[in-house]
Order: structure tokens, then C-alpha cells, then sequence
């Protein structure tokens, strides 16, 4: 009995030393097991969980196979690393066997630390997304039904049925759109992420997502469905009323794959067999609000057996897939909800909600009323002076929701393709008592993983930190906007700059700003300028030239290299820091001084009660040459990261004459 007593504890003393070290946080590209990425050699990564404080590791192992029953026997795999002598445990660089479109691929690592060995981690995936346009067997489709571009127009329907007679074992959506677009299943929302394909510079790179759908279908009859929005597409943009920047017609590209347990597979897609309408979105703005008439819900559109003879016929349309790309950054989801705090009954006699924190989203609420009812929300961040509602900081965008009962017990909303930056909420003719439990904000931002806080004894301090972090979630909504709430909300370059390294301590803003810095490529022209904001919506060619703004291609790929040991974004980026800097070196010419161009300056400094440019305190030609300085030594430590030798070393003399050239120009 002592001996089998011996034993058992002996065994558990094992499993115990064993698990002292595990793998935890598998990741690849960023993400917990994606689908639907397009780069051939991903990057992966881990965290070590230890019992013991001061782990190191100092070895790993990967392995890759097709499955799992490969991968659990280590054999046939895509990938064996061997053991690596090593103490990485990001950027990891699959090197294995070539990867092909929607291939799934299942991985695990285990390490060695000087706390002791991990055993395998359990296994993560991910898979592959459509790498060639031939994949997409779509079509692009577009609703013949007549509209008046000139002005905003109702969300779109578009829908199909088909049928699944067979046992079904898995189920892939690849979707995008001109335009924002929510799909559905058999009635249930495909995925959870929100204002997709998301914004990026549309003429250039178009993202498409990839859901696994396996559990939405079902055996037999089975709809599609997808809404569409004007979004930033075709919705208005920028200060100066434009619209339709992008393109005057919305349009839709879908493929659905499904395997069956036959090994048959099956492809629905995009076709001129779709029907589309209209419902009861009758606009819905990124500025403006939404306009919801819920008399015109069309009641199970998205389901099967509906009928939809009435409905609209499509068209296929010849637009190109060339410029697609699979999803590189985080989506926008909602992120939490904050209940109404209390009611205000300002001096002019508006009926006020305050939510206690300026947020960016939307609100959700409940009624019940007569047909016919008309509900206006107003929203703002701020009230006057006297406590009255303030709407003037937004200038023209009406930050509106209009909402019409269909007059059927208890109704609840929620807008779909707009969003606001508010805390206080003007209700009008709400029918009955304003009742603040009917009425929540939905917090909305692109979801990053938080990553540092600060916290201390001075509560001024720890104030500052909460709002820098409700700053920072409020203006990351797939790019990084000026603003939330006005009719602006563009991807300004100088406030990503400026804030860059900051967001890369409270939050994993790399694959965020491995994303937009793409479009900010994209956008640069062929002599190397770089617009204002990006995607480039104001085509302001003149002044693209602006220190401290264009310098953001130099600062934000090497602030998330220093953050995150991200060298693919110095790789991915460099030819367009080099464009930048050698535009600046010939603009500059031999003096190294940059006196000519549109430059901001120092916008906004403190003391100036002009918000103009030309109240800047420091002198412009400064300034200027000051960033010409600091992006030419970036690109040189840039180059030694990326082995470039020869130019690190052409870049280092051109940052030292620049420096002399500013010290006898400025300071001697």
C-alpha cells in the first residue's frame, strides 16, 4: 500500500514539474487563430506562463501540419522548426512548405527555459485566405434599382436561397463590398465585426473578410443576406459637402464554400440570380445619422422562403478583384455598453441624457408607441456654458437619429452604418415617460488588445490617463481619425504621429498601424509626397509636402519596430520612407535646409489664441528642416535593421550634413 501511495505522488510530483512551464497566447499575424490571411509566411507567437518568477526561455519548437491528427503524431508536417536556440517568441517566420489558397493549418510550439521545459502547447490554427483572383469564382453585383446620387439613399438588400441536401462539415463566407455591408444567414448575423469591408483607400486595396459560417448552415433550404450602407464609400466626406468620392453605386462581391461529409463541395456566390430591395433604412450617413422607418422592415428577408418576387433584379458588373486584400487589421466591434446616468431639463427645455463618458457609438433603445411615431436623438459631447445642449463644435454633421414606430408592443434600435462621439443625448417626442433604463450606449472601436496602464496616487494623474485611453479608443475606428464627432473624422497623418507611441503603451496597435501605414503607401505620390490624411479623401495634392504630417511614413513604422520588434513594417514600408526622405533631400538640395513648400508648423501651440497655421510659433523653415533631420536618421537605423548596409551608410552622411546644416542655419 506505501509503495502504491509512493507512486501516485511520485506521478503527480511529475505532472506538477512538468506543467511548471506552458505556452499560452498563440497568435498568428496578431491574431488568435485568423481566418483568411494572405501573407505565405506568417508570423507567430506565444507567451510563457511560469511558476516561477524570472522564466527565460532559451529554446523553442514549432510544428505545422494539414491536421490534426498530423500534427498530434508529427509527421507529415508542413513545418518542423527543430529546436531553436533561442529567446524569441514573436515575429516567429513560418518557413515550411508553400501555402495555397484556403489551406488550413494547425500549429503548436513548446520551449525550453531555465525555469524548466514546457510540454506541447495546445494546438491554435489558421487559414489561408483567397491568393489568387481566380479563387473568388464571384461576380460583382450591383441593385438596377433607380437612385438619386446626388443625395443620400436607402440601405440596400440584396438576397438568395439555396439548398444543402447533404450532411455539411464546413462552411466559408469571403465577402466585400462598395460600401458598409452586414451579412446574414438564415437570419443570423455572419460575424461580429461592424462597418466592413472597413476603410482603406478604396481605389488602391479593398479588404475582404472570411467568416466560418459551418454552424449557420443547415440542411435544406437556406438564405443569404446582405445589407448594404453608403458608409465612406459613397456617404459624404470631408468639410466641403462631397460625395460619391469612390464611386456612385454600391456593389456587392460574395463567395460561399461548403464542404460536404461526401467530399463534395459546393459555391454559392455572386451571380446575376440575386434579387435586391430596399427596407427600412432610409439613409444612413457616417456624419448625418440614421434615418429608420420600421413601418418598412421587411420581416424575414434574410430567412428562408421568403418571397421576394417583387423584389429587384441585379446586375453583374466588371469591377476589378485585382486590388483586393485580406483583412491585415483589427475590426471594429462594439466593445462594451454604458446604462443612461441621468436626466437633464436644460434652461431652453431640451430633455437631456447624460451618460457620464464621452464615448464614440451609438445608442440603443427601447419604446413602445403608436405607428407612425417619429423619435429624434441629437447628439454632442459637450453642454454650453448655461447647461444648454451645444452642437456647434460639430459644424454641419447633423449627428442625428430619426426613428419611426411601427406601432408592435415594444420596439428596440439600434443604428447600423453611422456612429457618433457624444455623451449627452437630446430625446425628442419619445412617447410616455422618458424611462433611463431604455436607453444604453454602445461603445464601438477597432479592437485592439490592451497592452500597459498606469495607475498612481494623484488622481489628476489617473484622470489623465483615463481620458488619454478613451481618446485613444474613441479615435481608432479603423484608422486613426482627428476626431469623432464632427464632420471630419479623417486619418490626419500629423495626429497619428504625434500619438503613435503613446497608443503603442496602452494597446497592441501594430497590426492597426500595419494596416493604415499600407494605404498611407498607397496614397504617396510618385515623387514621394504624402497627403494630408489617408485615404486621401480631400486630394490635396498642394502642401503634401508638410513636416511633422508626411513625416508620419518614417515615424509610425519604426515607433511599432521599437514597441513590438515589428520588423515586417519596416520591410513592408521602406521603399515609401526612402521616397519621403529622398523627396526632402532634393527639395532641400545642397544647403540640407528645407525652406520652401506649405508647412502647418507648430499648430495649435499653447500660447496662441489663433488657430491658424500662420500663428505658429516656431519658425516654419525650422521645424521643417528639424523632421528632415529626424526621418533621415530613422531610415538610417532603419536600414541597418534590414541588413541595407550601403544605404544605412548614405543615409547617416545625409543626417549628419543635415545637422551641421541646421546648426550653422539656426543655432551659431
Amino acid at each position: 500500500m506505501k509503495k502504491i501511495i509512493l507512486l501516485v505522488f511520485v506521478l503527480i510530483f511529475q505532472t506538477v514539474v512538468a506543467q511548471k512551464v506552458t505556452i499560452q497566447h498563440l497568435r498568428c499575424e496578431y491574431k488568435s487563430n485568423p481566418v483568411g490571411i494572405d501573407d505565405r509566411n506568417p508570423r507567430l507567437s506565444w507567451l510563457i506562463n511560469a511558476s516561477e518568477r524570472g522564466a527565460l526561455q532559451t529554446a523553442y519548437q514549432i510544428q505545422v501540419a494539414n491536421s490534426l491528427t498530423e500534427l498530434n503524431s508529427g509527421k507529415n508536417l508542413l513545418w518542423d522548426s527543430g529546436e531553436t536556440q533561442s529567446g524569441q517568441s514573436t515575429q516567429i517566420t513560418y518557413t515550411g512548405k508553400p501555402l495555397i489558397s484556403r489551406q488550413h493549418c494547425f500549429w503548436r510550439v513548446k520551449v525550453k527555459t531555465n525555469k524548466g521545459n514546457s510540454v506541447w502547447s495546445e494546438p491554435a490554427f489558421w487559414e489561408m485566405g483567397l491568393l489568387a483572383v481566380a479563387d473568388w469564382s464571384a461576380q460583382w453585383i450591383e441593385s438596377e434599382m433607380p437612385e438619386d446620387i446626388s443625395k443620400p439613399q436607402p440601405a440596400q438588400l440584396f438576397r438568395k436561397e439555396f439548398r444543402s441536401p447533404e450532411k455539411i462539415v464546413s462552411a466559408k463566407v469571403y465577402i466585400t463590398s462598395h460600401g458598409l455591408y452586414e451579412a446574414f444567414l438564415n437570419g443570423k448575423r455572419v460575424g461580429d465585426e461592424l462597418f466592413t469591408p472597413g476603410w482603406t483607400s478604396y481605389n488602391k486595396r479593398l479588404q475582404y473578410q472570411a467568416y466560418d459560417v459551418t454552424n449557420l448552415i443547415q440542411n435544406g433550404q437556406n438564405a443569404v443576406g446582405v445589407m448594404l450602407g453608403e458608409g465612406w464609400f459613397r456617404g459624404e466626406l470631408g468639410w466641403g459637402g462631397n460625395r460619391n468620392i469612390y464611386g456612385n453605386k454600391l456593389a456587392l462581391l460574395f463567395r460561399l464554400e461548403i464542404r460536404y461529409a461526401s467530399g463534395k463541395t459546393e459555391i454559392i456566390r455572386s451571380d446575376n440570380t440575386w434579387k435586391s430591395s430596399t427596407g427600412a433604412i432610409l439613409t444612413s450617413e457616417i456624419y448625418d445619422g440614421e434615418v429608420y422607418d420600421a413601418r418598412l422592415e421587411k420581416q424575414g428577408w434574410h430567412l428562408p422562403n421568403y418571397s421576394d418576387q417583387n423584389w429587384s433584379s441585379v446586375k453583374t458588373t466588371n469591377i476589378s478583384k485585382e486590388k483586393l486584400v485580406a483583412v491585415a487589421g483589427v475590426p471594429v466591434r462594439r466593445i462594451e455598453e454604458i446604462q443612461a446616468k441621468k436626466i437633464l431639463i436644460t434652461s431652453e427645455g431640451d430633455t437631456v441624457i447624460d451618460f457620464g463618458q464621452n464615448m464614440v457609438g451609438w445608442v440603443k433603445f427601447k419604446v413602445q408607441g403608436n405607428a407612425g411615431t417619429k423619435i429624434t436623438l441629437l447628439h454632442t459631447e459637450i453642454l454650453d456654458k448655461k447647461g444648454n445642449f451645444y452642437t456647434e463644435n460639430l459644424r454641419n454633421a447633423a449627428a442625428k437619429i430619426e426613428y419611426t414606430l411601427k406601432g408592435i408592443g415594444e420596439e428596440t434600435y439600434e443604428p447600423h452604418f453611422t456612429f457618433m462621439g457624444f455623451r449627452y443625448v437630446a430625446v425628442k417626442n419619445y412617447p410616455g415617460k422618458l424611462d433611463l433604463s431604455k436607453f444604453t450606449g454602445v461603445v464601438i472601436h477597432s479592437d485592439m488588445e490592451k497592452t500597459g496602464e498606469f495607475e498612481c496616487s494623484n488622481p489628476l494623474l489617473n484622470q489623465l490617463q483615463h481620458n488619454i485611453q478613451w481618446g485613444q479608443k474613441s479615435n481608432f475606428l479603423d484608422v486613426p481619425t482627428d476626431c469623432p464627432q464632427r464632420d471630419e473624422r479623417l486619418g490626419w497623418t500629423g495626429d497619428a504621429e504625434v500619438f503613435a507611441p503613446t497608443a503603442a503603451f496602452n494597446y497592441n496597435v501594430a497590426p492597426f498601424f500595419s494596416k493604415w501605414m499600407k494605404d498611407v503607401a498607397a496614397e504617396q505620390a510618385k515623387d514621394g509626397k504624402i497627403p494630408f490624411v489617408i485615404p486621401d479623401v480631400l486630394n490635396q495634392s498642394a502642401g503634401a509636402e508638410a513636416c511633422g504630417w508626411a513625416d508620419a511614413v518614417t515615424i509610425i513604422p519604426y515607433a511599432m519596430y521599437l514597441h513590438f520588434g515589428d520588423k515586417k513594417i519596416l520591410e513592408v514600408q521602406y521603399p515609401s520612407m526612402k521616397a519621403w526622405v529622398d523627396f526632402m533631400k532634393r527639395e532641400a538640395g545642397i544647403k540640407f535646409i528645407r525652406n520652401t513648400g506649405f508647412h502647418f508648423g507648430d499648430w495649435l501651440y499653447f500660447n496662441s489664441s489663433d488657430p491658424g497655421a500662420e500663428a505658429a510659433y516656431s519658425d516654419k523653415d525650422f521645424l521643417a528642416t528639424a523632421f528632415f533631420a529626424h526621418s533621415t536618421d530613422i531610415l538610417r537605423k532603419t536600414a541597418k535593421v534590414l541588413g541595407k548596409t550601403e544605404e544605412e551608410k548614405i543615409y547617416g552622411e545625409l543626417h549628419q550634413n543635415i545637422k551641421k546644416a541646421f546648426q550653422q542655419e539656426f543655432i551659431t
